[in-house]
């Protein structure tokens, strides 16, 4: 076990190192910049590579190359940032290519507020970029988690073969605070398949209904085209429609049908729950501590925290909610993640946010979910 004072953005850069990451290509950006600093320390340490590029769209080509390549590749940012990335997440998206793309939420939109906490960023990294895409989107709510959840960031990026976002809010990625983390050994590190048969048969693309890519290595001798437009098991262009329909439907069902499967949820006094806080984030931390509160006030309530925000589980989602009296949304925004809970449980959730740029105070939490019971009854 290793005992470390460290913030959440310098862990996602430890852990990234220590699950394999030889590349790093990104342009700073508040509050994501130390994980951009942090990899520039340690990335030579190993042989990788560090480069900041001149915006934050080239951040993004340059780590898509390199994974191409074969490296385990990350880039970071924050919203106005993944604004301008959109593009070649679409692209990574098309073409299976793995990256694990953080963002570190701040207020929005535009530039917004640059040094304040949000979780605005939610319905936009289910959906990034135009067509039709499937997120995976993991977001931790503690600092040993912010660690071992970057790690299952990179694992499913390379199973899936797929962009995957690791989504932090400010006030975790600038948080520090004592943690204790596995020895590297101890770790579930997963590597991408490679094709190792005849070149001569290898089609990356030819793979069956709802299964990754295998996408090899350039420059081992397995040559194929690499494009964002429609393509065949080879990867070059076509416009069939039956080829098209089911590239698409293989692209979000290698995704979706495993959803239940992938789906993490960390729940806090939440056997005898008859209320339900759903949080992640930040907003967790200041959850538990009005859970205690108000237990201590003999209210049953408890939280479901999930670790996976997409894509949705709904069937276990309805087992661990379904049966509470009243359920609860809390986040910093306007309501995002509240109508996936809606949509999942067919009924009208409650709902505390704010989109301010600030925590929610443990107490005001306390008081408004005091009020909701209180009206409830």
């Amino acid at each position: 076990m290793r005992e470390l004072i460290i913030n959440g953005n310098e862990l996602v850069a430890l852990a990234a190192i220590d699950c394999g990451c030889n590349f790093f290509g990104g342009y700073p950006i508040t509050p994501s910049s130390e994980i951009a600093h942090e990899m520039s320390v340690r990335l030579p340490k190993i042989n990788g590579t560090f480069i900041q590029m001149e915006d934050e769209i080239s951040g993004i080509c340059v780590a898509l190359g390199a994974s191409m390549s074969g490296a385990k590749a990350m880039t970071a940012s924050s919203g106005p940032g993944i604004s301008l990335k959109a593009e070649q997440i679409g692209y990574a998206f098309m073409t299976e290519t793995p990256l694990v793309i953080v963002d570190v939420m701040r207020g929005g939109p535009s530039t917004g507020l640059p040094t304040r906490v949000s979780q605005g960023d939610v319905e936009f990294v289910k959906h990034p970029t135009h067509g039709d895409f499937q997120a995976v989107v993991v977001a931790p709510s503690t600092l040993e988690e912010v660690y071992m959840q970057t790690i299952k960031a990179f694992n499913l990026a390379e199973e899936l073969m797929t962009p995957v976002f690791l989504l932090l809010d400010e006030s975790i990625g600038h948080m520090y605070g004592k943690v204790f983390l596995p020895e590297i050994n101890e770790l579930k590190i997963s590597k991408r398949k490679v094709f190792e048969g005849d070149p001569k048969e290898y089609f990356p693309y030819g793979v069956a209904e709802n299964t990754p890519a295998v996408l090899n290595p350039f420059f081992g001798g397995y040559y194929y085209h690499v494009t964002g437009l429609h393509h065949g098991k080879g990867g070059f262009p076509s416009e069939d429609r039956e080829l098209a329909q089911a590239l698409i439907d293989r692209l979000c069902g290698k995704i979706k049908t495993r959803a239940e499967d992938l789906s993490e949820f960390v729940g806090y006094e939440a056997d005898d729950a008859e209320i339900m806080i759903v949080a992640y984030g930040s907003v967790y931390l200041s959850a538990v501590e009005a859970v205690n509160a108000l237990r201590n006030e003999g209210i049953k309530i408890g939280i479901l925290s999930p670790k996976l925000l997409y894509p949705l589980a709904p069937n276990k989602l309805q087992e661990l909610l379904g049966k509470a009296k009243c359920v609860i949304v809390i986040e910093l925004n306007q309501g995002q993640y509240l109508y996936e809970i809606e949509g999942v449980l067919q009924e009208k959730v409650e709902f505390l946010g704010q989109a301010d740029g600030r925590p929610i105070d443990p107490d005001v939490m306390t008081q408004r979910i005091k009020q909701i019971i209180s009206r409830r009854q």
